[in-house]
């Protein structure tokens, strides 16, 4: 691309921009007190504000969502299908705990290692490849009949699901205005409607196509698997039981079908922001060119514009913003292989580069540790409380699955009141999260204290509309807490210890349930309240600032 630099013009494109004048962005007033990076970065920051939320920006919103509801989409499905599962394969209620950690331990797996590539292979690689992952071993789920052979491919689609919500949010981040990162909270709707549709999917097909399950009753003997009667004896096989299988071989075609979206109808462009940090700052500026075509306007920002700031400024560390950050610019790309090792290494070391970014960052990990132990306790084995509760009270299993839905669509509601929180200054996202983490624990122990028809469904609601109003909350503002440098890095392990924890959860939650109905509810509640009092220390300071 050539450029005049007399003017900033841009020459050979589609669109011209003229730079305002040097003394307008380099002496900004605004910009005193910055990095060169976060220099940079305002420009951009300042170029997606003037386009508000254009076509391209909702495409974004839309696609990030997505990989939001396949994240719960199969959390839930897990959950659903593993009474039909151990009822035809014959494993026993403390091994079902397995099929729990197997899936979690692909997501911690993933969140660990897609968190650090999406900071170094770029956003556009990490976005596809998830959900590449998910929908190829998604597809294959169902065929096994043995318990092993589940657990392996189960692992595999868990690693590239755990990917989703740190990639998503980075995405989604990096590109809204700043006056509509509301919206990070909103993505969180789409989980409620994974589950939902999972919910339904499973409703239409579990009970139906199910040996000794689809609307009996609880005085009903449910048949055994195969392996544990003798020759000849009505059993439990796989052609009595295909629901499950259709089940998940149905999510495995809506994830290809959202691969399919995001590779080959949408044009991703890389986040300006990771090319600026990377030294790709003219790719920076073909982005956003893109970016505003496809909005329909033009692009204001130059290279001329990003040369001066460089001229002006060319030690990207001469700044003195609080924010740690990477080297960034084109001094990057001059770096010897050795120090651009070190420079990755160092980047690491950011996340405890001074006492209140240590302790934002040790909150933010205690936090996600007991959310995904109290709500992969409560969403793993809430399913197979609500059918051995219901069966005390003679719920039939058609009418615990149709429960299901009823629950997890109230998710929705609870999204929204957390993207409303997300959005009054200054106190909105700490206390949303303090309240609705200490409700949802609230609900947890309510639920394993009382059982009728009306609790078993009005209680988990509640509990279910408090969790979706934290989690829409905590995803959408753990990205704004980091630099772009980091960001992905820094919601990747995160996500990486919570979903370390929800690998263990299950585990003990199973022998808990084994033991007794409500040992898991108790497990769930106490870790809830955990995150209340983590929450409650958080350093105010993070909590809505820019973005860079």
């Amino acid at each position: 691309m050539e450029k005049s630099k007399e003017s900033g013009e841009v020459l050979g494109g589609s669109h011209e921009a003229k730079a305002p004048p040097y003394h307008d962005f380099v002496n900004d007033p605004e910009m005193e007190g910055l990095t060169l990076y976060e220099k940079k970065a305002l420009l951009v920051n300042r170029e997606l504000d003037s386009h508000g939320m254009g076509k391209y920006q909702w495409h974004i919103f839309f696609l990030c969502g997505l990989g939001y509801f396949i994240d719960l989409l199969y959390a839930q499905a897990f959950g659903l299908v593993a009474p039909a599962m151990k009822q035809e394969l014959g494993f026993s209620t403390v091994a079902e705990g397995d099929l729990f950690s197997s899936f979690n331990a692909g997501l911690c797996a993933g969140a660990f290692v897609w968190g650090f590539l999406v900071d170094i292979i770029g956003r556009q690689y990490a976005f596809n490849l998830t959900v590449l992952i998910s929908s190829i071993f998604g597809l294959c789920l169902g065929a096994p009949s043995n318990y092993s052979g589940i657990l392996v491919l189960t692992a595999f689609v868990g690693f590239g699901v755990g990917g989703n919500i740190p990639i998503d949010t980075t995405i989604t981040l990096e590109f809204l205005p700043q006056n509509r990162r509301f919206l990070l909270a909103m993505l969180s709707i789409f989980q409620p409607l994974g589950v939902v549709v999972s919910s339904g999917l499973a409703y239409g097909f579990v009970p139906k196509y199910a040996c000794g399950t689809g609307g009996l009753g609880a005085d009903d003997k449910l048949l055994e698997a195969c392996s544990k009667v003798a020759a000849g004896a009505p059993c439990c096989d796989k052609a009595s039981n295909m629901g499950w299988r259709y089940l998940l071989f149905t999510i495995g075609a809506i994830c290809l079908f959202v691969f399919i979206l995001r590779f080959v109808v949408f044009n991703f462009q890389e986040s300006p922001k990771y090319l600026l940090y990377r030294g790709k700052d003219e790719k920076a500026v073909k982005v956003l060119q893109h970016v505003a075509e496809f909005n329909g306007r033009q692009s204001t920002v130059t290279m001329a514009m990003f040369d001066a700031l460089t001229e002006e400024d060319s030690s990207i560390r001469s700044g003195e913003s609080e924010r740690p950050i990477l080297a960034a610019g084109s001094s990057q790309l001059k770096l010897s292989w050795g120090e651009k090792l070190k420079t990755e290494f160092e980047r690491y070391k950011l996340l405890f580069s001074n006492p209140t970014m240590t302790r934002l960052t040790i909150l933010i990990w205690i936090t996600y540790m007991f959310d995904y132990w109290g709500f992969s306790i409560a969403g793993s084995l809430l399913p197979q409380i609500l059918l051995d509760k219901g069966r005390e009270i003679s719920v039939s299993t058609a009418t615990t699955y149709r429960n299901y839905v009823i629950i997890y669509i109230c998710g929705i509601p609870g999204v929204l009141v957390g993207a409303l929180m997300y959005g009054v200054p200054l106190v909105g996202r700490q206390l949303g999260m303090i309240v609705s983490s200490a409700l949802m624990g609230v609900s947890l122990f309510l639920f394993s204290a009382i059982n009728t028809r009306a609790s078993n469904v009005g209680i988990n609601i509640m509990e279910y509309f408090f969790q979706s109003m934290f989690n829409a909350i905590l995803y959408g503002w753990t990205p704004e807490a980091y630099p772009a440098p980091i960001r992905g890095t820094a919601c990747g392990v995160a996500s990486f210890w919570g979903r370390l924890f929800s690998i263990v959860a299950p585990k003990i939650g199973t022998v808990l349930l084994a033991q007794n109905t409500n040992g898991p509810l108790y497990l769930a509640g106490g870790g809830v309240f955990v995150c209340t009092v983590s929450i409650a220390l958080m350093p105010r300071k993070y909590m809505g600032g820019k973005s860079f």
